[in-house]
């Protein structure tokens, strides 16, 4: 599989933030870096054109998020990237949010954190 350019937008302003060479099958929750900042990806979207009777992918838009404090704070856990502490009752398991009591962290010192029995 090639690299290809992916233009990268902020999910909630849509303001470009600049272009990366990525896989075409980049996924939600990965970290991207634009000009020393870093990116969560939120979203990914392709654009295909039609050329000689079949669909080629044209163009990458990668949707996403500032990840302050998210990349300090990521474990791999049971096969997956995931945001805070796995082992709390209302961690969220994902690599997009961390939990519902504190979704922007962190989850030291955390009042809400409850160990899984």
């Amino acid at each position: 599989m090639q690299l290809m350019n992916a233009r990268v937008l902020l999910s909630d302003t849509s303001q470009c933030v600049g272009e990366v060479l990525t896989l075409p099958t980049q996924q939600p929750g990965t970290l991207v870096e634009v000009d020393g900042s870093v990116y969560s990806v939120l979203e990914r979207r392709h654009q295909y054109s039609l050329r000689s009777g079949r669909y080629r992918l044209d163009r990458i838009v990668l949707y996403v998020r500032l990840a302050e404090g998210i990349a300090s704070e990521r474990n791999y856990w049971q096969g997956k990237w995931v945001i805070g502490n796995p082992q709390c009752l209302f961690n969220a398991h994902s690599p997009l949010i961390r939990c519902a009591p504190q979704p922007s962290g962190p989850c030291q010192g955390c009042k809400f954190f409850e160990s899984h029995s």
